[in-house]
């Protein structure tokens, strides 16, 4: 069976691949992301989000657990007023975003990279792998209502948006303040299925064969 492994320790993008009936196990990278991005010094929202996608898929691409399997890295960037907008961390830069992102509108990059490390070598009768690392930004426009400064407060008390690209979620409490969003809404929970199945076609894997053993047979569904 092929293996994928998430390099992320999110609980947001574990329950949404399982939700989507993808086998996967996860293996969280050991990546400094500030040292990341002061290397390179990138400074674009979409660039940023694609680079740390990809250095947390080969962190975790080069441990031996990897051996045999498909790496998925991911990472958010949320982009507002042309300034990139990672995790907050503290209540204080949380609510001066929040006021200011209060009936306004942003975009939520969201970088997606793919590392094949099966054997490329088929002779011993398995699926050889591709050899593919290769990566892919989805970004979404957010649309926010207006929040009052008494329901931030009640927000960031639940400690929610503290670990959240753009101090927000569209999962969990945060759904409530979001009046639309233009675009694959799995981008703003931190992986869209739609670009891992688009990577994982490049990497001539199917991501059929990834669906656990109780999802919908197609088989089954033509049958009826």
């Amino acid at each position: 069976m092929t293996r994928l492994i998430l390099a992320s320790q999110s609980p947001a993008r574990t329950k949404l691949l399982s939700n989507a009936g993808i086998a996967h196990e996860v293996l969280v990278s050991d990546v400094d992301e500030d040292a990341v991005q002061a290397r390179y010094g990138v400074t674009d929202p979409h660039d940023t989000a694609l680079l740390l996608a990809r250095a947390k898929a080969e962190a975790v691409a080069s441990l031996p657990e990897a051996d045999g399997a498909l790496v998925i890295g991911c990472d958010s960037v949320f982009e507002f007023d042309g300034e990139a907008h990672g995790k907050p961390y503290t209540a204080e830069v949380a609510k001066e975003r929040m006021l200011r992102m209060s009936g306004s509108m942003g975009v939520l990059h969201t970088g997606h990279w793919l590392v094949d490390c099966r054997d490329t070598d088929d002779s011993d009768g398995g699926s050889a792998g591709s050899g593919a690392t290769l990566g892919s930004v989805s970004s979404a426009e957010v649309h926010f209502m207006d929040m009052s400064e008494a329901e931030i407060d009640t927000y960031i008390a639940t400690g929610e948006p503290l670990q959240c690209a753009g101090s927000f979620t569209i999962d969990g409490y945060g759904g409530a303040f979001i009046r639309k969003v233009d675009g694959d809404p799995h981008t703003v929970v931190g992986l869209s299925i739609s670009t891992l199945r688009g990577l994982l076609g490049q990497a001539k894997v199917d991501v059929t064969e990834l669906w656990t053993a109780g999802a919908v047979d197609p088989a089954e569904v033509r049958a009826e």
